[in-house]
């Protein structure tokens, strides 16, 4: 009997109710939720690394900004009857100045308007008269006025601060660091036509170049009783053992170390003083070409350089050097052409390697000599300056011109130390023997020269990952291979979880072993680590070889892919016996210790917190990251091309080279970059395990600093928008664009594998 089917309902419309409709729906909501939330992530991922990214150019932006100056005022000389100027010097707001005149007053005047504050007269005994002046550095307040009975008075201006009603009140005032009345210099009472003053706590030096052409050191030190609280000065005078026509030029460092005399054609000599009773010269060049004169010489903010000035506006850096030999020589380290007239004046920034400079024509310059580098070039009106000064703090400067006024410049200069050159460039600092690549940031002290290099550190962190990669890629590529491959799913299920979860280990965990165990551990089984390298591999393929002739019964009651069961022993047996030899190792072949041989017989040194330790662990550090993702690469590739290449006569071997690693390669090259973007980014394992020295050295046995750490260690003590500050920013944009870039190749490369293979 046949049935009639037209009654029947179709079956689409039995299969849809309202209950299917609903349940539709709401599963079309839930996707497309999952779609916009997805979405909405990953735009916010991409949002935050580019601002990210602003904020650091944000903060690194000001070191590229250019330095400038602002004429603000321009006022007559303030009490021109008291005398010429000899000397400006102006306090640390940058509100009161001072001007000691040829007649040995002091007037102290406004900076911003020029009008006196106060005046006070030095106390030169009638009978005398002044024949010279000098300053004891812009730094210490010290001037000296020299006279011609053989004596000389010292001044100091200082600057007292008070606050009433919540307003700042400055006070200047005058004092005498050796008393006030003028010291004895020269015992014969000859006039002094030079001199130069060195004033410290306990100690201080005034050297004299006398009318018959001596050159006179007196040496001051202040002695106390335990009865009587006056200190009473006992003097030394000795005599250098040089021509007085040739000196025209003379500086005492604040050490009290060293003497410079130079003449005007360039002759320059350097005396030691450290023995004030026998100084003894110790250097003796020309410092200028054929027809060049010396038109002004200071010294550098710390005493360590001298700054020359010449005829032909040029201005050289010298200092004393070591060489590698141990040999101490006076080398020029740089120059600047400020213009084509003669340098006239020189005033250097009392905190920084900077100076201002003037010429005979009006220009004037600020110079950075780290940065190597003209940050200012304006002209100020009015002729030849005959006098400058900068502020301390290197934000304000004074020029008086020859027409009798003088002009007060604000000065917009944070970041003169910040150049290409001295970032990425061999920089010749103060007392290195050659130029270098340092970083060096910050010291106690404000004569220090700041060196901010970035090279070793980039070096650093290039090297650091090089070597965690040496250590990583291997091990966990050929564990992945093997694991997602060859290993029996039995024991799969506890060995890739067993390695993901080790990625767990907190690095700073890792980074107290390496620095604690591993590293004493690797000093003192060095030879051993070496012989682990070779004796693990060779005894595998031993034990290998071997196992081809053991009875077949036996070998077929291990199952396939349980063959890491009877290899964890060899390899733990080969460890051991590596690290066992060990000190025999090193009395056979290394006259006891690797470490001594190396160093004697091939001067390579042996720091216990090296590039070998942080390989080490940050090897392992990596290791779980690369693994876990090749691994499922690997274990990821289709059976129907395993299983075909295998009917078609390949052999395993033959089908993990041809078809597996090739089919997987896109996901193997991504779990390598990925595993290098954690070795470039890590901080504490590097941070704990090489010492952190900012070295550039080849040897796997000295430590290193790479730029990840160095920001950890040095943000917390760096002043906020100081040069150190945004410098260690600038260290972290290197950084995000070197991984940015090395990401991005990666992504390229990787893209083109997957489309090259897809087809297999």
């Amino acid at each position: 009997m046949s049935q009639d089917y037209s009654t029947q309902p179709p079956v689409t419309s039995i299969l849809k109710t309202a209950a299917s409709d609903r349940h539709q729906n709401w599963r079309l909501l839930k996707d497309k939720i999952a779609e916009y939330c997805v979405t909405f992530g990953g735009l916010s991922i991409i949002l935050a690394v580019v601002l990210i990214f602003f904020y650091l150019l944000y903060v690194v932006f000001p070191l590229l900004l250019p330095a400038h100056a602002k004429a603000v005022n321009r006022y007559a000389v303030t009490e021109q009857q008291m005398g010429n100027t000899v000397f400006l010097a102006m306090e640390e707001q940058n509100e009161i100045a001072v001007r000691f005149t040829d007649t040995g007053k002091a007037v102290f005047f406004g900076v911003a308007d020029g009008d006196v504050i106060a005046t006070d007269s030095l106390n030169i005994p009638e009978q005398a008269r002044i024949t010279s002046f000098a300053h004891g550095g812009f730094d210490t307040g010290v001037v000296a006025y020299g006279l011609s009975d053989g004596r000389a008075l010292i001044a100091k201006h200082a600057y007292k601060q008070t606050y009433a009603g919540g307003k700042r009140l400055i006070t200047p005032s005058l004092s005498y660091p050796l008393g006030k009345d003028p010291v004895q210099v020269d015992n014969s009472g000859q006039s002094l036509t030079k001199i130069a003053v060195s004033i410290g706590d306990k100690n201080s030096v005034l050297l004299a170049k006398t009318a018959d052409n001596r050159v006179v050191l007196s040496s001051f030190s202040k002695k106390s009783s335990l009865f009587d609280d006056d200190a009473t000065l006992e003097r030394q005078e000795s005599m250098l053992e040089t021509g007085g026509n040739d000196v025209d030029y003379m500086l005492v460092d604040k050490e009290q170390h060293n003497v410079y005399l130079a003449n005007r054609q360039g002759a320059l000599a350097v005396y030691d003083i450290a023995d004030n009773k026998q100084p003894v010269l110790k250097f003796k060049l020309n410092t200028l070409d054929q027809g060049l004169e010396i038109t002004s010489m200071v010294f550098l903010n710390g005493d360590l350089s001298l700054l020359i000035g010449d005829s032909h506006g040029v201005l050289t850096q010298w200092t004393i050097v070591r060489n590698e030999q141990n040999h101490y020589s006076v080398q020029k380290l740089r120059s600047f052409k400020v213009s084509e007239s003669a340098i006239v004046a020189i005033s250097p920034e009392q905190r920084r390697k900077g100076m201002l400079v003037a010429d005979a024509a009006g220009n004037i310059g600020i110079y950075n000599t780290t940065a190597e580098r003209e940050l200012i070039k304006e002209n100020v009106p009015g002729g030849r300056p005959l006098a400058i000064t900068l502020s301390p703090r290197a934000n304000a400067m004074l020029i008086q011109s020859e027409d009798g006024k003088i002009s007060y410049w604000t000065i917009d200069n944070p970041h003169p130390e910040v150049s290409f050159a001295s970032l990425w460039q061999k920089v010749w600092y103060e007392s290195y023997p050659k130029p270098d690549y340092i970083w060096q940031s910050s010291s106690a002290s404000n004569d220090f020269e700041p060196k901010m290099s970035l090279v070793p550190l980039v070096f650093g962190t290039i090297k650091a990952s090089f070597y965690a990669m040496l250590v990583a890629i291997p091990l966990a590529l050929f564990g992945a291979i093997y694991t997602g491959y060859f290993m029996a799913p039995q024991i799969r299920q506890y060995v890739k979880p067993g390695i993901e979860i080790m990625g767990a280990l907190p690095t700073v965990i890792l980074g107290f072993l390496a620095g604690l165990w591993l590293a004493p551990f690797i000093e003192m089984h060095l030879s051993g680590i070496f012989t682990l390298l070779i004796l693990v591999p060779a005894g595998v393929m031993i034990f290998a070889y071997v196992w081809q002739y053991v009875p077949p019964n036996i070998r077929h009651k291990l199952p396939e892919g349980w063959d890491c069961l009877i290899l964890a022993p060899v390899i733990i047996l080969c460890g051991w016996l590596a690290i066992t030899l060990s000190p025999g190792i090193d009395a056979l072949c290394f006259d006891g210790d690797l470490r001594t041989w190396l160093n004697s017989r091939f001067g390579i040194g042996y720091d216990q917190r090296n590039t070998l330790v942080v390989g080490l662990a940050m090897g392992f550090a990596v290791i779980p990251m690369i693994f876990s993702i090749a691994e499922d690469a690997i274990f990821s590739v289709p059976k129907h091309l395993t299983t075909g290449s295998l009917a078609l006569g390949a052999t395993p071997w033959q089908t993990m080279i041809k078809v597996v690693l090739l089919t997987a390669s896109p996901g193997i090259f991504s779990a390598i970059m990925i595993g290098f973007g954690r070795a470039v980014g890590e901080t504490m394992i590097v941070l704990m395990a090489t010492g952190n020295t900012p070295v550039m050295d080849l040897s796997i046995f000295q430590g290193l600093r790479t730029l990840s750490a160095n920001i950890a260690v040095e943000m917390p003590e760096s002043e906020v928008n100081s040069t150190h500050y945004r410098v260690l920013f600038l260290s972290a944009l290197v950084l995000f664009m070197f991984t940015f870039i090395v990401n991005t190749l990666a992504e390229v490369v990787r893209q083109n594998l997957r489309q090259k293979y897809s087809s297999l």
